[in-house]
């Protein structure tokens, strides 16, 4: 009877019809004699008890059976890491420039979305404390120097001090156009830009959380020659259990079971991002 109920279904199924049956004058038990009140109420608690543990002990099987049936299938899939789009043909580049990353604050707080301003994308961002695009550029570069050791890298003032001016002297000129005239100055052969849209640090420690860290960021790499998008990874993940979400096998094994800071939980999704990002010769 209570196999496609939820539990609280169940609860409020079971205590009903005790409630019902508590009255002497509406039932009559096996003897020809109504319970007590009290005896009433122990079979109803009892009742409700069992209802609880077989409810529970189904969870737990499907959801064991799900993850056994899942896990040779998902192998390393990470359903919110995204890479792409790479157009048809190897992407060879010797040279790039990485212009500082940004956080995207939504204009209106209470709402909480905001667009990514180079390929549209919607993201839910909130503002968050200190200078987390720092933080993941950071993390990218050391990345990308140890993925790709041959590529030629411009970063930091340099990069800063050119997009700054020609952003200031192309105030309604589009966005790619001001990138490819970055990358033009510079000699680079393609420029990068990211955008971090949330950044929220855990509430509580390693083994147990009343929030756990959520991020989200997108990086994107333009081409310089015609201003072609040819490159995007993604990011947009709120850490939950593997029982919340059996999906995220892969980081569950990497995060060791734990309830990571956004800044661990950041530089998983660019380590993942980073294994589509262009090749070199």
């Amino acid at each position: 009877m209570y196999a496609a109920m939820t539990k609280d279904e169940a609860q409020r199924s079971i205590r009903a019809f005790y409630e019902a049956v508590k009255v002497d004058k509406t039932w009559i038990g096996c003897c020809g004699v109504a319970p007590t009140k009290k005896e009433a109420a122990s079979v109803r608690d009892k009742g409700v008890e069992a209802i609880e543990k077989s409810y529970c002990i189904r969870k737990a099987i499907y959801s064991l059976l799900i993850f056994c049936f899942l896990q040779p299938i998902l192998g390393c899939h990470h359903r919110q890491d995204e890479g792409g789009p790479v157009p048809e043909g190897k992407i060879v580049f010797d040279r790039i420039a990485v212009v500082p990353f940004q956080q995207i604050i939504p204009e209106d707080l209470h709402q909480g979305v905001v667009r990514c301003p180079l390929c549209g994308m919607i993201f839910s961002a909130a503002k968050a404390a200190g200078s987390p695009e720092v933080v993941i550029e950071g993390r990218f570069l050391e990345y990308l120097k140890e993925s790709k050791p041959k590529l030629n890298i411009i970063a930091g003032e340099r990069v800063a001090g050119a997009y700054r001016r020609i952003s200031m002297t192309s105030l309604k000129g589009p966005l790619r156009q001001v990138l490819r005239d970055v990358g033009n100055e510079l000699g680079a052969e393609g420029v990068v830009m990211g955008y971090v849209y949330r950044f929220r640090e855990r509430k509580g420690e390693s083994f147990s959380v009343e929030q756990p860290a959520s991020v989200a960021f997108d990086i994107h790499l333009i081409r310089v020659e015609d201003g072609a998008l040819v490159w995007r990874g993604a990011f947009d993940r709120t850490q939950s259990s593997l029982m919340e979400d059996l999906l995220q096998v892969s980081s569950f094994y990497r995060e060791k079971g734990r309830w990571v800071t956004a800044e661990e939980l950041a530089a998983g999704g660019l380590q993942e991002v980073l294994k589509s990002f262009p090749g070199l010769p």
